[in-house]
Parts: C-alpha cells; sequence; structure tokens
C-alpha cells in the first residue's frame, strides 16, 4: 500500500530524531502517525508523540542530552551559527519545514535572549499541507475578481493558519501579489530562502520578523495587492494593519476567537472592527474531518 502524505510527514520528522529514539517512534501505530501533530523531547523523560486527544509517551525512549544536541545538529545541518538568530528566539526551521522550539537555560542579554546554554526541551512540529480548505468558500472572499480583506477566527489549534496559508496559495495562483508575513516561520516554512509549503507562485515572503516592521516593509519594497499575517494581537501590529489598508491593500489575518461576538467584546479588536478595514470574518469550529468554515459579513 502506498504510504500516506500524512504518514510520510511524520517519517520525514522522524529522520531529526537519533537512532535510538526513532526506531520506537516509527513503530508507533500507523493511524497514529497520520495523526501526530509534534515530536516532543523532554531530557530525562520518555520520548512524547503530541496527538489530537493528547501526548502518548513511547516507552524504553528516555532522551539524553546528547539527543537533544543530535536533534538541532540535524535540524541545522550542523551550521547552529547560521541558525543563531532564529534559535534565539526560541526555535529554527529544519529541512522540510520541520518547526524545531527550544527550551532550556536561556542566556538573556540587553533585554533579548542570545541562546541557550542548557537545553532542557525540543518540539519538533509537523506541518502539513492541507490543499484547497478555503476553496469551498473563497466565492464569498471576493467581490469580484478582487479578493476582500478577510479575518479568520478559531480558538488555539482551530486550524486557523492551515486555512489562511491554502488561502493565500489559492490568492496567488489566481494571479495576486501577495505578501506574506511569517513571523514564526509556521506559513511557508522558509528554509535556506525557500517555502517548504507551498503558498503559491506569486507569493513573496518575509520570515522571521516581527508584523508591526514587516508590513510597511512589504508595502515598501514589493509592492503586494494583498498582505496575509498570522495571529494579530499587538496593538502594534494592528496599527501597522490599519496603514496598509489605507494604502489600498487587501489584508488577511487570524485571530485566537471563538467568534466574532467574542471579538467585539475586545476593546483593541472592537476598534479595528468599527474601522470596518476586514469585510468578512471565517469563522472555524470543529475539529478533524468534522472542521466546518463559516462565513460572516463584518458590517
Amino acid at each position: 500500500m502506498e504510504e500516506s502524505y500524512d504518514v510520510r510527514r511524520y517519517r520525514q520528522a522522524c529522520q531529526l530524531l537519533p537512532a535510538r529514539l526513532r526506531g520506537p517512534a516509527l513503530e508507533l501505530d500507523v493511524s497514529e502517525q497520520a495523526r501526530a501533530e509534534e515530536l516532543r523531547l523532554r531530557l530525562g523523560r520518555s520520548l512524547g508523540v503530541t496527538l489530537p486527544e493528547g501526548e502518548r509517551t513511547l516507552p524504553g525512549t528516555r532522551v539524553l542530552a546528547g539527543d537533544l544536541e543530535q536533534v538541532l545538529d540535524r535540524a541545522t545541518e550542523l551550521s547552529r551559527y547560521a541558525a543563531a538568530e532564529d534559535l534565539a528566539q526560541g526555535f529554527v526551521t529544519a529541512p522540510g519545514g520541520f518547526r524545531v522550539g527550544a527550551c532550556g537555560r536561556a542566556l538573556p542579554a540587553g533585554g533579548e535572549n542570545r541562546g541557550f546554554s542548557d537545553l532542557s526541551a525540543l518540539a519538533v512540529r509537523i506541518p502539513r499541507l492541507r490543499r484547497d480548505v478555503a476553496a469551498p468558500v473563497l466565492d464569498r472572499l471576493m467581490e469580484g475578481s478582487r479578493p476582500l480583506s478577510v479575518l479568520v477566527l478559531s480558538p488555539p489549534g482551530g486550524g486557523k493558519t492551515t486555512f489562511l496559508r491554502d488561502l493565500v496559495r489559492l490568492l496567488s495562483e489566481g494571479g495576486s501579489r501577495v505578501g506574506l508575513v511569517d513571523e514564526r516561520g509556521e506559513l511557508a516554512a522558509l528554509y535556506r530562502g525557500a517555502p517548504q509549503l507551498d503558498v503559491g507562485r506569486r507569493t513573496d515572503v518575509l520570515d522571521g520578523c516581527p508584523k508591526a516592521l514587516a508590513i510597511p516593509m512589504l508595502l515598501r519594497a514589493m509592492n503586494p495587492q494583498v498582505i496575509a499575517v498570522d495571529e494579530l494581537a499587538a496593538a502594534g501590529d494592528l496599527a501597522a494593519v490599519e496603514a496598509a489598508a489605507g494604502c489600498g491593500v487587501t489584508l488577511l489575518a487570524t485571530v485566537h476567537a471563538p467568534s466574532v461576538a467574542e471579538l467585539r467584546r475586545r476593546p483593541l479588536f472592537a476598534s479595528l472592527l468599527e474601522k470596518r478595514i476586514f469585510r468578512r470574518a471565517v469563522v472555524i469550529t470543529g475539529g478533524g474531518a468534522g472542521r466546518r468554515y463559516l462565513v460572516e459579513d463584518l458590517p
């Protein structure tokens, strides 16, 4: 039987593990491999696999300090110096778009972290491209041939990033120039300048830059017709979005919220909604195969 895409992505992530941990990880039931979201390595603990229903630990896989070092060496292809700036922010992106988050003894200086002297834990996130999840509602997000500005809402882990990535891809392939702000490397997963996840042929990615800085940079440098950002939260982000809207750019953004009504109860976002920068909201409910995408007008 041909290996499914979801299982293949899990097994690719397992290639970052030392051999002594990789074997048990690959013995996981195939149905669980297909649903796995993360590999979790904690010093002195058993290797964990994050599933939608919770974390499962694998017996006989006690993680050693050398295991953590090996995973980072593989993620950076033995070039930690080149990845030092990303690692100081708490993560690196490995070939294939696997985001490896790090935790341990930080090295703060001047209000910023400079890296880690001792690693205590790593989280290998397993991103999977979901094509055409945005396609069924795309017509509702357009006005003629022009995309409307859209907010994508759900609680954490509800599928916002997956939906936004696919919406960016569809608009880009449809002819729009898209500027994508990928502050945490989760949308396009740039590796050495190349997106590891398909975000469309007309999409320009600005990776690792805070949204408040990235949005005006894209406006000045790339002349986008659409700007997409993940997880609006800070006042500075919203101010940059408002400024971009004043330049006639379509905006796509995600926000942690279960509903538009909840968003209106937050003073920061209530003000944004009153300015009518965004014309539609996509509210994501449910999970897995039961996930639904509800489009609401924002009057």
